[in-house]
């Protein structure tokens, strides 16, 4: 194996002692702290389908020289099994990796990961110009790089590539907005994470221009710093294709009544944990999943035909939203709210009902309204510990499944009138 080779698989070189560690079970190999003695154990990773680096510094070899791999070097390259690599705790000079880079189009390299790397300098990526590489997926998480404004032209330098890229994530690594221009470039870009960054409401305009991830469906946008549900929409309004969107762990704000229109062929919503008291209008009209769990709706009134999922837990709600407004509901999670009384008759045809911490009135009927719900084993996770009665005071603290339940206690009059009409007619056949 040439030493080109050896610097593509390693990018972890340091002169403190490391070695490589291959799990032949999980064919998963971890190198740490490879120095130039030691880099002769990645051969142990060439039959793993995932290998990780760990911990180096890479400046020392900037002045490396990289050669294009001979033939023989190609074939091997060729036939090995990895799909994945990942690289973390890496000081990567940006210039190297470039250079690097290009060793990929003769692997089968599937998705690269980047974790907690710092990447320093700039690179000249002309050399990637017209370069197709087998990558599809690209992660990069707790990242230091210098700033993605004016680097437009690195990113035409690697359009190819970029054009056929399917899964993008650049998360956790204080990312205030992406260039509408790197947007236009990733033609294919089907996933893409931007979670965990300091992405603003007037940032998401200029991210998602007209042209910009035009094949998009699944945007996931957590724990930014969005606080305009209406900016939010009129930002993603141009992504035709976007089925799955994530603003969760935001802190939303309800805006004064909009007429945006969200895109048609959005179907997954969650809205979880971003500080709702009421919900926010308008949804989009054919949502199939809504998560608007941990916030502090006391109540939901909207009208889904759609709507398959919906999940509300840990809100502030005294009673069950009608599920008459979602006629195509199946799944329908209520853990950790206000609510008294589970209407078992409207709930009892869905396949999934999830409704333990709340403070139940253990009265007959409701007590066996949630005996017999969990009979049919619709009832989630949590039955029967965390289902206890708040009501009335002789229940109170019981788990609802001990609450004693027959037809003569709970109804007694349902017994007793047909008991007093049998004698009744007892009573005119003797006379």
């Amino acid at each position: 194996m040439n030493v080109a080779v050896l610097l593509l698989l390693g990018l972890g070189f340091l002169e403190a002692e490391g070695r490589c560690f291959f799990n032949r079970t999980q064919e998963y190999c971890v190198c740490y702290h490879l120095s130039q003695e030691t880099v002769g154990s990645i051969v142990q990773c060439l039959a793993a389908s995932v290998v990780e680096f760990q911990g180096g510094q890479l400046e020392r070899y900037v002045a490396f020289p990289i050669s294009d791999p001979d033939p023989s070097s190609i074939k091997m390259l060729g036939s090995l099994l990895i799909r994945k690599i990942i690289f973390r705790d890496l000081l990567v000079p940006e210039i190297l990796l470039a250079r690097a880079l290009r060793f990929f189009s003769y692997t089968q390299v599937r998705e690269l990961v980047f974790e907690s790397c710092v990447f320093k300098g700039r690179g000249n990526w002309e050399e990637m110009a017209n370069q197709d590489l087998p990558i599809l997926s690209l992660h990069f998480h707790n990242m230091t790089s210098a700033p993605l404004t004016g680097r437009q032209q690195d990113f035409s330098s690697l359009s190819s590539w970029l054009e056929t890229l399917q899964e993008l994530a650049v998360t956790g690594s204080h990312v205030t907005s992406l260039p509408c221009g790197i947007g236009r470039v990733f033609r294919a870009l089907r996933s893409l994470d931007m979670a965990q960054n300091s992405l603003g409401d007037k940032s998401l305009v200029s991210t998602f221009c007209s042209g910009a991830f035009p094949q998009l469906q699944v945007l996931s946008l957590q724990h930014n710093n969005l606080t305009s549900y209406h900016h939010v929409c009129e930002s993603v309004r141009l992504l035709p294709e976007l089925h799955h969107l994530d603003l969760s762990q935001n802190k939303l704000a309800a805006d004064p009544p909009s007429s945006c229109q969200w895109p048609v062929a959005l179907r997954i919503f969650n809205l979880s944990a971003t500080g709702l008291d009421e919900v926010l209008t308008p949804l989009p009209p054919s949502l199939e999943v809504l998560d608007m769990s941990c916030n502090h709706l006391r109540a939901v009134d909207i009208s889904l035909s759609s709507l398959k999922k919906l999940f509300l837990s840990q809100n502030m709600l005294r009673a069950v939203p009608s599920i008459r407004n979602y006629p195509m509901l199946d799944t329908l999670h209520l853990d950790n709210n206000l609510i008294a009384e589970l209407p078992w008759d409207e709930v009892k045809h869905l396949r999934d009902v999830a409704a333990a911490g709340n403070p139940y009135n253990c009265s007959c009927s409701e007590a066996g309204g949630l005996q017999a719900l969990a009979a049919t084993g619709h009832l989630g996770q949590g039955w029967p510990q965390d289902y206890t009665c708040q009501s009335p005071p002789g229940y109170q603290g019981r788990l609802v499944k001990d609450v004693p339940v027959s037809v003569l206690r709970c109804n007694s009059a349902a017994v007793i009138a047909p008991v007093c009409v049998a004698l009744a007619l007892l009573g005119m056949a003797g006379a």
